[in-house]
């Protein structure tokens, strides 16, 4: 059994153009909890700022994603992408949705408790296990690839004037994504959570900020209100969603 909750906020922004899915659910706006049996999807996206109708992509990738029923990392890879093909289709054929794109982040639980993580762009996933937080995802981004050849710190990858240049996202009507598909290695353990959120988290909370917030003996929605808070008292800017997976057993009472 998994307990799963969630917020999407606007912050600052007019409107939202993040949206989370949460097993059958997709949410654009607000919080939600459940309590969940494998197997299921649990997911961030977040509209590509700069292009059309980034709201649309977000919530209509989410709306397909939940249909996905095989998690098997090949097939899930390929109907991963054929719902990019689904949005670039879409975005050529409506006018005021031309180009509209967005990420994706995410985890598909097998019935047998196999955790397969996928990411296309820059929002992210996390395991706290054992009372360290350790980013799983890898981001698709400018400043990853100028992080990882040298050429910027860490630091400045948090500060860098292009850190919201990201690599094709789902929609793109010019270059298909690269969708990574990984099997998380080690998987679920009693009390471990996976965190999914937005770059609108991740852009203003380090994750030594989220793993303090994570340790606090508080339940899980209000670290997570927590963690939205920090996010908005750092300036941020940007829309922000997480969402947060944590194991507890077979048995539901445990």
């Amino acid at each position: 059994m998994y307990y799963c909750c969630g917020i999407t906020e606007k912050g600052v922004m007019p409107h939202n153009e993040d949206a989370m899915l949460i097993g059958r659910a997709v949410i654009d706006k607000g919080s939600s909890e459940q309590r969940l049996s494998s197997p299921f999807i649990a997911a961030v996206s977040d509209g590509v700022s700069g292009e059309a109708a980034g709201e649309v992509a977000s919530k209509m990738c989410l709306e397909q994603v939940r249909t996905i029923e095989d998690f098997q990392r090949n097939k899930l890879k390929t109907g991963l992408l054929e719902i990019h093909h689904r949005l670039a289709e879409y975005s050529q054929k409506h006018k005021d949705s031309t180009n509209m794109q967005t990420t994706l982040c995410g985890i598909a639980v097998s019935e047998e408790g196999e955790v397969v993580s996928f990411n296309v762009g820059d929002s992210r996933l996390y395991r706290y296990r054992g009372g360290r937080i350790r980013q799983i995802s890898r981001d698709q981004s400018l400043v990853q690839l100028l992080y990882e050849e040298g050429s910027i710190t860490q630091e400045e990858r948090r500060t860098h004037v292009h850190r919201n240049i990201i690599f094709p996202a789902f929609g793109n009507v010019k270059t298909d994504p690269k969708i990574d598909v990984e099997i998380i290695s080690g998987g679920m353990e009693y009390g471990d959570i996976l965190l999914l959120c937005s770059d609108g988290l991740s852009d203003y909370v380090s994750s030594i900020d989220m793993q303090e917030v994570l340790e606090m003996p508080k339940s899980l929605p209000k670290r997570l209100s927590l963690l939205v808070k920090r996010a908005l008292d750092h300036g941020g800017q940007d829309n922000i969603t997480v969402i947060a997976v944590i194991y507890q057993g077979e048995d539901p009472e445990e």
